[in-house]
């Protein structure tokens, strides 16, 4: 069996790269991106951690919850550690997946997540 998700893995994070499960991570930089297709590149920032070869490209929600936790310098943010989900959102009238950052105080980092 094979999921074509895990075929062509991307540059970024997707909800379905979390397995169904949480994901707690340790930020080591956010830096801004051009991300999107040809045409349609948007800068943006992108939050990378420890140990892994993708980031997370953030939007308004899940960067107002890091802010929320530690600040809104980025640069504080190195170090710190966050957990994500996976989960659904409404998104042009459509439900669809994406991650979301937990608004608690995460765990000590899961070394088993596939990302």
């Amino acid at each position: 069996m094979m999921n074509i998700n895990d075929v062509f893995p991307g540059k970024y994070l997707k909800a379905s790269d979390l397995k169904n499960q949480d994901a707690t991570v340790t930020i080591s930089g956010v830096v801004l991106e051009d991300v999107g297709s040809e045409g349609k590149k948007e800068e943006k920032a992108v939050v990378y951690f420890q140990g892994k070869d993708r980031g997370l490209v953030l939007n308004k929600t899940n960067s107002g919850v890091i802010s929320d936790l530690y600040g809104d310098e980025t640069d504080n943010w190195v170090g710190k550690m966050i957990t994500m989900f996976p989960t659904q959102t409404d998104f042009a009238g459509k439900s669809v997946e994406c991650i979301r950052i937990r608004i608690n105080a995460p765990q000590p980092p899961t070394d088993d997540i596939p990302i």
